[in-house]
């Protein structure tokens, strides 16, 4: 019997491999040796090369900006090895598309160098003070931009005191282009755009107000230069992009290519920006951005039904051991409970956005969460609750309780965040550590077993929502059902619509 022929090895990514990779694969038309730089990205994780990279690399396919070749950083030492696996193949990295109906991979290009990872930052500040430099943009998650509950700077973080303190050591990414633009304003230069990539609503602003509250802090005359003559444009971005493990380099592998950071992604991308650079932009039209000022509608729409949709999910399937976002909406129990909280609980506060109703975008959300595709795990939806459900989930409880409308299945998302806190699933299963705050979490899912009150004590996330008596009767409720019948039948409960 004839043995099948031997699988070709794959080809280690790098430029001077990108003709030997397989047909299938499309790699850049363009010349990258010709690409200067004009972008510095800081926090340069699979979001940033599935989004930002790629619209850039849209456009230089079509022969443009390339100018506007980006450099990454990092400013957390576990970013020493991205730098490492991304030099190593020239700062290529491969993408592929997770659809059902259709199959793309790409090598995009449009990142040239990565800065080295130092504590100081020296290199860093050195890079975003040269004149070419003309956007310093950054993914540093939504619970990264050092807010106070009420979403005002906080100056008195230890982080923020040690920058303020030894402003020419910075040890955050805010620090160094502080220290960045002090640097060009002596050397007589512009100032660059910052860019927040993240999803937080009115990111610009918030990205604004932590740059220029900290320089205040140090050098106020500098902090009024920041404030006039810089500009921090808002944006909305949008696009699943599930982590890489181990996976995800073998699907790479099989493919035919040695890539030791793959990306894979949804068949979705959107950018909304408003137009407010200083030192010029590339093209992102032509790539299929949006400019517009009216940033807020399209964020609004997103993070209210997309973000807070996440999170509707996540917790529960932790705590029912659903592995990923499609295994949830696959389930009949948690994809009811996803469908009746938005109709009835997140719509009514989601307005229309050009030719797209609310109802449309659920419908797209739905298809889009389904995708069996997509290995977007809960684990990782759910990580950093306590930034993303004040950011997302609270918002929107706020306005049903202004407009007097149904909160119960917001108060039962919120009890199933608790639970999900114990650290313990319903099968016996950990749930491992999943919060910068995980062990104070921690600490009140314990206590709110026998006093759901106690879960609500935690001013910086719920303030004055604690003290809304509907809200705490809701969650007491919900949450002291879960405890004695379980999640599954707490979502049964609410998708009867049975009174509480």
């Amino acid at each position: 019997m004839k043995r099948p022929d031997p699988k070709p090895a794959a080809v280690p990514l790098s430029e001077r491999t990108l003709t030997q990779l397989p047909d299938s694969v499309k790699v850049p038309r363009y010349d990258r040796r010709k690409i200067t730089p004009g972008i510095i990205h800081i926090g340069l994780g699979n979001f940033h090369r599935a989004h930002q990279s790629w619209y850039l690399h849209r456009l230089m396919q079509q022969g443009l900006a390339s100018d506007w070749g980006i450099i990454g950083a990092g400013v957390r030492p576990n970013d020493a090895e991205m730098r490492r696996r991304l030099r190593e193949q020239d700062c290529l990295t491969t993408l592929i598309e997770l659809d059902p109906m259709t199959s793309d991979i790409e090598v995009v290009g449009p990142m040239i160098d990565f800065l080295p990872v130092e504590p100081a930052n020296g290199a860093l500040i050195s890079a975003m003070s040269a004149p070419e430099i003309r956007i310093v943009s950054l993914t540093v998650t939504e619970g990264g931009y050092y807010q106070t509950e009420d979403g005002a700077f906080d100056a008195n973080h230890p982080d923020i005191a040690h920058d303020a303190a030894y402003p020419d050591q910075p040890t955050t990414a805010f620090g160094a282009m502080v220290a960045a633009y002090r640097a060009r304003r002596a050397a007589g230069l512009a100032p660059f755009t910052g860019q927040s990539c993240d999803n937080l609503q009115n990111n610009g602003d918030v990205l604004q107000r932590t740059i220029v509250g900290l320089a205040r802090l140090s050098d106020p005359t500098l902090a009024e230069w920041i404030a006039e003559k810089a500009s921090f444009p808002n944006a909305m971005v949008d696009c699943i992009v599930p982590a890489t493990g181990a996976a995800e380099r073998a699907a790479v592998q099989d493919l035919g290519i040695e890539d030791a950071a793959p990306v894979t992604h949804e068949n979705y991308r959107q950018w909304v920006l408003q137009d407010r650079f200083c030192a010029g932009r590339p093209p992102w039209e032509r790539a299929g951005v949006t400019i517009t000022d009216n940033v807020h509608a399209y964020e609004r729409m997103k993070i209210r039904v997309l973000n807070a949709g996440h999170q509707i999910l996540a917790n529960v399937g932790e705590v029912l051991g659903l592995q990923t976002i499609s295994d949830c909406m696959q389930d009949p129990d948690t994809a009811a409970f996803f469908c009746k909280v938005q109709q009835e609980e997140v719509l009514p506060y989601v307005e229309s956005v050009g030719d797209t109703s609310p109802q449309d975008y659920l419908e797209l959300i739905k298809r889009r969460f389904s995708n069996p595709m997509i290995n977007d795990t809960t684990r990782r939806v759910a990580f950093d609750g306590s930034a993303r459900h004040p950011g997302f989930v609270l918002p929107i409880l706020r306005d049903a309780i202004a407009a007097g409308g149904a909160l119960s299945g917001l108060a039962l998302v919120e009890a199933l965040w608790a639970r999900m806190c114990l650290g313990e699933r319903e099968d016996g299963s950990t749930i491992a550590p999943n919060d910068p705050h995980w062990d104070d979490l921690h600490r009140l899912a314990q206590r709110a077993r026998s006093d759901p009150d106690a879960w609500l004590e935690n001013g910086q996330i719920y303030g004055d929502l604690k003290d809304h008596r509907a809200f705490n009767q809701a969650f007491g409720f919900w949450l002291t059902w879960i405890g004695q019948k379980g999640a599954r039948s707490a979502l049964r409960h609410y998708v009867s619509g049975a009174d509480i």
